[in-house]
C-alpha cells in the first residue's frame, strides 16, 4: 500500500482545513497538493509544498531594471530566452518540496544529485515496512552487451521466473531475519541501527526532497531521458507531470531546449557544416573517436 493509514489521515485533515494566503499561487500546482501519485509497485510521489511560478522567474530576471511581470506572451518569450542561454538564477526562485516513497537502490542513485535538501526515514529509530520492489516481468532484462550501465534483451520463460523467485524469496528471507533480530522473545533484540544492514536494497524507504526549479530541471533532463534506468525514470515522469502544470511556460521551454534539443561539440558542428556543403564525412575524417562518432550519428538519425 503506497500511503499508510496515518499518512492518509494526515492528508485528509490538511485537505479539510484549507488556509488562506496572500502569496502568489499556481492554480495548476494547487490541484496536485495532497495527492500521492503511485509509482512502481509500492511507491509514490506527492507535492508537500511549493514556492513561485512562471511569473516569479520573470520577476527575478527583470529585477535589475526594476520592472515586474509583463504580459503572458512577453513572459513566455523571456523564459525561452533564459532557458536558451542557460541562465540559472531566475529559475532558482521557484522551489518544490516532494514526499517520495522509493526503493533504496533508486534512492542511492537519486541522491547523486546533491543540489537538494533531503530528510530520509530513519531505520535507526523506526522499523521499515515489509515492502519490496519486484519488477514486472516485462521489465526484467539481461545486461546490455554494449552499455555497461544499461539493459539488453528482456528475459522470458523459465529464466524470468527464476529471477523473480530469487528476488521475492531473498527479500522475504532477509526481512524475516531482520524482524527476528530486533524482536527476539525473552531477550533484548539487536539494535535497529545494526539490524538494518541485513535489509535488501529493494526495500522501500521514504524522504522529503526539497529542490529549486533550476536543479530540478537538471534532474529531470537526466532521469526522464529514455536512456535513464526505468525505476528512476518513472519517478521523473511523475514529477514532470506536476512541473508541467506548475510552471507551464518554463516546462515548455525545458522540453524544447533541453529534452528535445541537443548539445553538439565543435567537431560535430564542423562535420554538420561540411555535410551541408555536400561533403561525405566519415568517422575517419571527422576527427572523432568511434564512440563520439556513434553518438553523433545517433543524434543526426534522431535515435539519440
Amino acid at each position: 500500500m503506497p500511503l499508510s493509514p496515518d499518512q492518509q489521515s494526515e492528508i485528509d485533515t490538511l485537505r479539510a482545513a484549507p488556509q488562506g494566503t496572500l502569496r502568489a499561487t499556481a492554480p495548476g500546482m494547487e490541484k496536485h497538493l495532497y495527492t500521492a501519485y503511485p509509482v512502481l509497485d509500492h511507491g509514490f510521489v506527492r507535492v508537500v509544498d511549493y514556492m513561485g511560478d512562471d511569473a516569479a522567474i520573470c520577476q527575478a530576471a527583470r529585477v535589475s531594471y526594476g520592472r515586474g511581470t509583463k504580459s503572458v506572451s512577453n513572459d513566455e518569450g523571456l523564459i525561452r530566452y533564459l532557458m536558451r542561454h542557460w541562465h540559472s538564477t531566475p529559475f532558482e526562485m521557484c522551489e518544490i518540496k516532494l514526499h517520495v516513497k522509493l526503493p533504496i537502490f533508486v534512492a542511492r542513485q537519486w541522491i547523486r544529485h546533491r543540489t537538494a535538501n533531503v530528510n530520509e526515514y530513519s531505520a535507526r529509530y523506526s522499523i521499515l515496512d515489509r515492502e519490496f520492489y519486484v519488477p514486472a516481468p516485462e521489465h526484467l532484462a539481461a545486461q546490455s552487451a554494449i552499455n555497461n550501465q544499461g539493459r539488453g534483451e528482456a528475459l522470458s520463460g523459465e529464466e524470468a521466473d527464476r529471477v523473480l523467485r530469487y528476488l521475492r524469496d531473498d527479500a522475504s528471507r532477509a526481512y524475516d531475519h531482520y524482524a527476528q533480530m530486533i524482536s527476539t522473545e525473552g531477550q533484548q533484540g539487536l539494535a535497529r541501527e545494526l539490524a538494518r544492514m541485513n535489509l535488501p536494497a529493494n526495500i522501500y524507504t521514504q524522504w522529503y526532497w526539497k529542490v529549486d526549479l533550476h536543479n530540478l530541471l537538471h534532474f529531470l533532463r537526466l532521469r526522464a531521458d529514455a536512456h535513464a534506468q526505468y525505476e528512476i525514470r518513472v519517478y521523473a515522469d511523475a514529477i514532470c507531470n506536476v512541473v508541467r502544470d506548475w510552471v507551464p511556460a518554463a516546462y515548455a521551454a525545458f522540453e524544447d531546449y533541453r529534452m528535445g534539443g541537443a548539445q553538439v561539440s565543435g567537431k560535430g558542428m564542423d562535420c554538420i557544416r561540411r555535410m551541408l556543403k555536400g561533403e561525405d564525412v566519415t568517422q575517419e575524417s571527422s576527427g572523432m573517436s568511434k564512440g563520439e562518432w556513434r553518438e553523433f550519428q545517433a543524434l543526426l538519425d534522431g535515435s539519440a
